[in-house]
């Protein structure tokens, strides 16, 4: 039987599933982590009691992990905008996913990934990890760092058309589904697109139906005069009964 199926899922079941994950890692946060994902206080919490659940480190992953969504990133890493410059890749929101490492170890071409994460508990926590594995790249020139950052403020880090791909698994989802959450991601969504090249991209890997998250994006990615953006949607797949979208919003030029 084929993975990409049409049954599409909803936002209460999205919760389900976030629930899940936290439940598989016996977090006394479920309730807290529900209605408080856009708080920084409460991912530090998270991942302090994760990793005191277990005398050595193990990746936490949302959803699911690279293997899963290799094929939908690594083809917007084959070609560069400058023969001697690094592709910038963001992978924000990273919390301790093996993503963005996966990323580094697997592209041909030379890449920086910046692992962002409002957590300094995450941050820290990975980059140890792979200071301990010492982790290689495929390609001798790449550069892989971990960055506390909040993911609505990164023009305070990066410049503007400065970035060629970023990654969000599950983040703009989880400041969604918060209580307080929904003009965060609204202004992080803008963020991206800011600092996104136009010839760059956005990829939102989410189990939120295409006609809510489309519609959502194609909204908030306008701004009269200023900024547009190109969306489309394909999917993933399914795993443990839970179909996964993979939503790519590039920016357009305004005239």
């Amino acid at each position: 039987m084929s993975l990409f199926c049409k049954s599409l899922t909803t936002l209460s079941r999205g919760v389900d599933v976030v629930k899940a994950c936290v439940r598989r890692h016996s977090s006394s946060l479920t309730s807290e982590l529900m209605e408080n994902m856009d708080k920084k206080a409460t991912w530090d919490r998270f991942y302090t009691e994760n990793s005191s659940c277990t005398h050595t480190f193990k990746n936490f992953e949302w959803f699911f992990g690279f293997e899963s969504v290799r094929d939908f990133i690594m083809p917007l890493l084959q070609t560069r905008s400058h023969p001697d410059a690094l592709l910038q890749v963001l992978d924000v929101g990273c919390g301790t996913s093996a993503l963005g490492p996966c990323v580094y170890q697997h592209s041909p071409l030379p890449v920086l990934v910046s692992c962002v994460d409002i957590s300094p508990v995450a941050v820290r926590l990975m980059q140890e990890h792979v200071q301990a594995q010492a982790i290689q790249p495929h390609n001798t020139s790449s550069q892989l760092e971990f960055l506390e950052l909040d993911c609505t403020h990164l023009l305070k880090r990066y410049a503007l058309s400065t970035v060629d791909l970023i990654i969000d698994k599950g983040t703009i989802d989880a400041l969604l589904r918060s209580k307080e959450g929904k003009g965060k991601a609204n202004l992080m969504l803008k963020q991206c697109l800011k600092v996104l090249r136009s010839s760059g991209s956005l990829l939102q890997f989410s189990d939120e139906d295409p006609d809510a998250r489309l519609l959502w994006l194609e909204t908030e990615a306008q701004e009269a005069g200023l900024m547009a953006a190109d969306v489309g949607v394909q999917e993933v797949g399914e795993l443990r009964g839970v179909n996964y979208f993979c939503y790519q919003v590039t920016p357009r030029c305004v005239v």
